[in-house]
This record gives structure tokens, C-alpha cells and sequence, in this order.
């Protein structure tokens, strides 16, 4: 089967690709409702996420940013989990204490990421080089927008890769725009990925809307990871559908010719028709794919968008050994139990 991926892997992949969207399209929905805050769309971006988590080992570590559901999906994170977080309730992974789209999934390998643009870049690094100075057989592989490839941080974490070979995979998401910043505006360099060229690793840049394309290119990466070759930087050229995030509006620095044009590229369409051409995937087979994703999500929001937000002692645990009797007598006295 293309890729080493079996009829099965394919088709798991399409359904996790189904309800990243369908999730992205009830998300939005939620948050012009009010139900819940800042969200970051990943419509567009199925094809990354997915293909790149395919191409890797489940015992890989993963370092997401804020627009990588997608990513979460396909390492197992269920939909419920990813909805407690975006609502903040009772039963998020992370007690409500940070933005919805602020992802950490410890028992998935997924860890905590945060708003500023490539902060996970040189914890990605740290942590490849743990895994080869401990002779594990597992790789960072970690995620960005074109527009982290403008901070320290992306050349601290490429440069110190490149010189001590980390076994990592670095997954630039170039959906062309840094909120509203296009990327001819961004850097003066052909493309992203020849920026490797600097640091000494491997450097690609290929169709991040197909999803064989990625899943092939970081398969290889993790090859040449495992055997000491170093890190590699792989440009994923791609386009977001909606806006940047929710207090963003892309008619004011994109035509609506321009979206229309790329949308045309839409990853979903591409591997379906792709799984058409390979006789994995009918039309029939293939409704019955898109309803049971719709449901899915639909059942889920309906579990979660009632569930209580966390206790007021939920505040002081997990930070204190022993909790302090002042911060105990907080919590009672402001309503807890």
C-alpha cells in the first residue's frame, strides 16, 4: 500500500481529517455563541496534522501550536477531551487554566504549548536530545506558522540542532499569512525550508494539502533522524480557510478571489478523491464516513457544553506539596467546600 499505510490507515486517517473539520466548523459556532473563548481555526491545515502524525511513531514526542487539532486527533486525543479543553469545564485535562486552543495531552505525548509563536521549538530540541543522549528510538517532531521562522526562537532551536544533530522534525505550517503579515513580507528567502541550508540539516519544501506527500516526507525525516543524520525542516505549503483566530477578519488583507482560488486545493477533497482513484473509498462509503464524523461531534458538544466549570479548589491543586492554610481558608472563604 502507498506510503506502508494499509487500506484501514487510510481510511482511519480520512474519518480523523472528517472531524477535525467538522469540530473546527462547530467550534466557530460555539464561539460566536459565547460558549467559548479565542479560538484558532485549523480548517486547511487536515492534511499536516494528520499526514505528519502517520508518518511518525506513537511513542514520538509532540510539540504542537495553537492551530494543531488535527494533530491531536490523529495521536488519539478524543473529541470530548479536545471540547472539555476548548469549554474550560470540569473535565478538561487542564482544569480551565489556560486558552482553549493551549493544547497538553501527557498520556498522548502531546505537550503543553503556549501563545507565543516557536516557544516550543527549543523544548522540542531539549527534548530530542535527551531521547538520543538516552539511546530511545523516538523523535521531537514539532509544529509553527511561517511567521515563527522570524524569531530567535526558530534560529536558537534550528542552530543548536543542526550542531549537535538532534533527532528532530521541525513542521513549518505556511498557510502564506502571519495573522495578516503576507509571507512575501515575512522573508526575502525562495521559500522557507532553504533556511535549513544555514543551520546544516536537511531542508523540503512540498504540498501540505496532500496528505500522502507529508506523511511521506516525515517518514523519511524520522528515518534520517534514527540513523544521526540530524534534524530536518520540512515547509508544508498550505492555506488557512477562515481567519487567523476569532478577533481576526481576513476580508481586510485577503480577497475573497485569493481563498476561493486555494480552496480549490482543499485537503479533504484531495485524499478522497485520492482514496477514489486507489479504490479505498466509494461514494457511498464515503457519505457514510462524513455523517458519522458530524455525529460524532454533534454528540459530543452536547455531553460537554453542559459540564460545570472547574471547583474553586481545583485553583491551589497540583501547585503546592502541601497546600498553605491561607489559601485554604481563600477557597472556603470565597465558596468553596
Amino acid at each position: 500500500m502507498r506510503s506502508g499505510l494499509t487500506r484501514q490507515n487510510l481510511l482511519d486517517a480520512y474519518r480523523i481529517m472528517l472531524l477535525s473539520r467538522w469540530l473546527d466548523s462547530k467550534a466557530l459556532g460555539l464561539h460566536n455563541q459565547g460558549k467559548i473563548g479565542s479560538y484558532t481555526s485549523a480548517a486547511g491545515h487536515e492534511a499536516i496534522h494528520v499526514g505528519s502524525v502517520y508518518g511518525i511513531s506513537k511513542n514520538d514526542y509532540i510539540f504542537p501550536y495553537y492551530r494543531d487539532q488535527g494533530v491531536l486527533l490523529a495521536r488519539g486525543v478524543t473529541v470530548k477531551q479536545i471540547l472539555n479543553r476548548y469549554f474550560g469545564n470540569a473535565s478538561d485535562d487542564m482544569k480551565g487554566r489556560d486558552l482553549p486552543n493551549l493544547y497538553s495531552y501527557r498520556e498522548n505525548r502531546v505537550f503543553s504549548n503556549s501563545a507565543p509563536i516557536a516557544s516550543n521549538l527549543q523544548i522540542s530540541v531539549g527534548y530530542a536530545m535527551a531521547a538520543k543522549m538516552n539511546k530511545e528510538d523516538i523523535i521531537a517532531i514539532s509544529y509553527f506558522g511561517e511567521g515563527a521562522t522570524s524569531s530567535g526562537e526558530f534560529h536558537v532551536a534550528l542552530n543548536f540542532a543542526g550542531v549537535f544533530k538532534a533527532p528532530c522534525i521541525f513542521v513549518c505550517e505556511n498557510n502564506q499569512y502571519a495573522i495578516s503579515v503576507p509571507l512575501k513580507r515575512q522573508t526575502a528567502s525562495e521559500n522557507i525550508s532553504v533556511k535549513a541550508k544555514a543551520y546544516g540539516i536537511y531542508g523540503e519544501t512540498l504540498d501540505g494539502n496532500d496528505f500522502f506527500a507529508v506523511q511521506t516526507a516525515v517518514s523519511a525525516a524520522r528515518d534520517r533522524a534514527l540513523r544521526g543524520d540530524g534534524a530536518t525542516l520540512l515547509e508544508c505549503v498550505t492555506y488557512r480557510h477562515s481567519s487567523h483566530s476569532s478577533s481576526d477578519d481576513w476580508k481586510r488583507y485577503r480577497t475573497k478571489e485569493e481563498v476561493e482560488e486555494w480552496k480549490k486545493r482543499d485537503p479533504l477533497v484531495l485524499f478522497r478523491d485520492q482514496l477514489f482513484a486507489m479504490s479505498i473509498l466509494a461514494p457511498e462509503s464515503e457519505k457514510r464516513l462524513v455523517e458519522d464524523a458530524q455525529a460524532e461531534v454533534n454528540e459530543a458538544v452536547k455531553s460537554t457544553e453542559n459540564i460545570p466549570p472547574p471547583s474553586e479548589e481545583s485553583l491551589i491543586e497540583d501547585v503546592y506539596a502541601s497546600v498553605p492554610k491561607s489559601l485554604q481558608d481563600e477557597v472556603l472563604e470565597f465558596g468553596g467546600n
